[in-house]
C-alpha cells in the first residue's frame, strides 16, 4: 500500500476530498504543493489537485490523514492509461501500412491507421476507467496522521 499524508478539504457523503501535502519539497523547484516547474504550474499558481478517497474513518474537514492506494492498482491503472493507447497506436499504424498498395502511400495509410488505433485505444480507456471508478482503484483514508507529522507540516508552513 502506497501511503501519503493529506488534508481533508471537504466531505461529500462517504467520500473525502483531499489535498495531498508532500513531506519533502520538489527537487527541481522546491514546491510542496502543485508544480512550480511546468508552464501550467506557473500559470495556475501552484495549485494542488483535489483527490477523492473513501472516508472509512469519518474524517472531518481540516483533519490531517494518511491516505493509501494499492500498489497493484496503481501499476495496472498506469499501464492501462499509458500502455493501451500507445499499443493501439502502434498496431493501428502497422495495420494501416499493411493496406498500402504502393510504397509512396504507405505513410498516409500508416498515419490514418495510427490515428484510428489511438482513437480506439482512448475509447477503450474511457470505458475501462468508467467501470473501474470504484473499488480497489480508489484511494482510501486509512487513519488520522500522527501528531509528529502534523507538527512537521506546521513547521513547513503547509497547514494553515
Amino acid at each position: 500500500m502506497i501511503e501519503e499524508q493529506a488534508v481533508v478539504v471537504g466531505i461529500e457523503h462517504d467520500t473525502a476530498l483531499l489535498e495531498i501535502v508532500r513531506n519533502k519539497p520538489c527537487g527541481l523547484c522546491g514546491q510542496t504543493r502543485g508544480c512550480g516547474v511546468s508552464v501550467l504550474g506557473r500559470l495556475l499558481g501552484h495549485r494542488s489537485a483535489i483527490v477523492r478517497a473513501e472516508n472509512q474513518i469519518n474524517a472531518k474537514t481540516g483533519d490531517t490523514v494518511v491516505v493509501g492506494l494499492d500498489e497493484k492498482a496503481l501499476l495496472t491503472g498506469s499501464l492501462a492509461a499509458y500502455g493501451v493507447p500507445l499499443f493501439s497506436l502502434l498496431i493501428g499504424a502497422a495495420l494501416g501500412a499493411s493496406f498500402a498498395t504502393t510504397r509512396a502511400s504507405a505513410d498516409m495509410y500508416a498515419l490514418a491507421g495510427a490515428v484510428a488505433g489511438l482513437a480506439l485505444g482512448l475509447l477503450w480507456l474511457r470505458a475501462h476507467s468508467a467501470r473501474r471508478a470504484s473499488g480497489r482503484y480508489r484511494p482510501v483514508v486509512l487513519r488520522p496522521a500522527t501528531l509528529n507529522s502534523e507538527l512537521r507540516f506546521c513547521k513547513q508552513g503547509n497547514v494553515e
